[in-house]
C-alpha cells in the first residue's frame, strides 16, 4: 500500500525525534507496546526498515530518515488544511462571513510597502480583511508551511522561497547601523570588509531556520534587542535600507557599497487555489 494515515505519521515523527519509545508513548499519551507495535506494522506495510533497534538504543536508517523529513511535511500540511478552512469558514457562501487573509510580515520590515499595499488592497471591491501578523527574525517560512500565515512578505537573500510561489515587488540596497559616535559612523560609504572587522564591535548574528552561524556577534531574537545593542556600542548590524525607520538618534545608517541587494517577495502556498489570496497578489503586483 503506499497511502499513509495521519495517525501513523504522528506515531513515527515521534519515535523517530526522541530516539526513545518510552519518551515517545510518553509524549503520546499512550503505552509503549502498542506504540512498538504500530511502528513494527508501518515497517512491514513499507517493506523497509525504518529504525535500528539495540541495547545502545534506537537510531534512524536512511529509509527512515526520509520518511521523518516527509512525515514532518505532511503533518505540517494537515495542520495548514484545518487552520486555512477554518479561516476561509463560509467566505464563499452566499451570505457568509467576510473572507480574512493572514499576512505574515518580519518585524520593523517593509513598512511603507506594507502601508501602501493594505491601502490600495482595502480600496479594491470585495477585498477581504488582511490581518497582519508581525513576526520574529525568518519566521515567515515557518508559518506559511504549517497553516498560521496565508501569505508573506519575505526577503531574499535570507528567507528562503523553495516551495513557494512568489513575486518579487522591490529591491534595495543594504546599509551598516553603528553606535552614531563612533568613527565609521561619520563615513560616507562602507564595505562588507570595513564592517566584518571592526575592533570590540563584533556583527550581529541572525537565525537561519532557528540556528546561530558560529561568531563572536551577540545573537540577535529582535529588532528592539538590536537596536538596544548597537546604541550601547555591542555590536553593528547590516541591514536592508528601508529598515532606517527604526533608528534611533544613538544610530547611524552608512551605505554599503558592495552588499548585495535585498529584494523582498509576495510569497504564497505554491497549492494554493485562494481567489481572495489571488486579488491580494494581483495589487501588490501593480504596487
Amino acid at each position: 500500500m503506499d497511502t499513509l494515515e495521519t495517525r501513523e505519521l504522528r506515531y513515527f515523527v515521534a519515535v523517530a525525534e526522541e530516539l526513545h519509545f518510552g519518551r515517545a508513548a510518553e509524549r503520546l499519551g499512550m503505552a509503549q507496546p502498542p506504540l512498538s507495535r504500530a511502528i513494527q506494522q508501518l515497517e512491514r506495510r513499507l517493506g523497509v526498515c525504518l529504525l535500528q533497534r539495540n541495547r545502545r538504543g534506537v537510531r534512524l536508517t536512511g529509509a527512515g530518515e526520509v520518511l521523518l523529513h516527509e512525515g514532518r511535511a505532511a503533518l505540517d500540511a494537515t495542520v495548514a488544511a484545518a487552520r486555512r478552512t477554518r479561516r476561509a469558514g463560509g467566505a464563499d457562501s452566499p451570505g457568509g462571513p467576510r473572507g480574512r487573509l493572514v499576512l505574515a510580515v518580519k518585524g520593523a520590515a517593509s513598512h511603507e510597502l506594507l502601508r501602501k499595499l493594505l491601502d490600495a488592497y482595502a480600496a479594491e471591491p470585495d477585498s477581504a480583511e488582511i490581518e497582519v501578523l508581525p513576526c520574529g527574525i525568518s519566521e515567515q517560512e515557518e508559518l506559511l508551511r504549517d497553516g498560521r500565515a496565508d501569505v508573506a512578505l519575505m526577503h531574499t537573500p535570507w528567507n528562503s522561497l523553495a516551495g513557494f510561489d512568489s513575486e518579487a515587488l522591490t529591491t534595495e540596497g543594504q546599509v551598516a547601523v553603528l553606535p552614531a559616535g563612533h568613527p565609521l559612523a561619520a563615513r560616507e560609504t562602507l564595505s562588507l570588509a570595513d564592517v566584518r572587522d571592526i575592533p570590540d564591535l563584533p556583527l550581529a548574528r541572525w537565525p537561519t531556520r532557528g540556528a546561530y552561524a558560529p561568531g563572536p556577534g551577540p545573537e540577535i531574537h529582535n529588532q528592539t534587542q538590536l537596536a538596544q545593542l548597537i546604541a550601547l556600542g555591542r555590536t553593528v548590524a547590516v541591514v536592508p535600507d528601508s529598515a532606517r525607520s527604526w533608528l534611533w538618534a544613538e544610530h547611524t545608517a552608512v551605505p554599503l557599497a558592495d552588499a548585495p541587494s535585498v529584494v523582498t517577495h509576495i510569497a504564497w502556498p505554491a497549492h494554493s487555489r485562494s481567489l481572495t489570496l489571488a486579488g491580494l497578489v494581483r495589487t501588490a503586483t501593480r504596487l
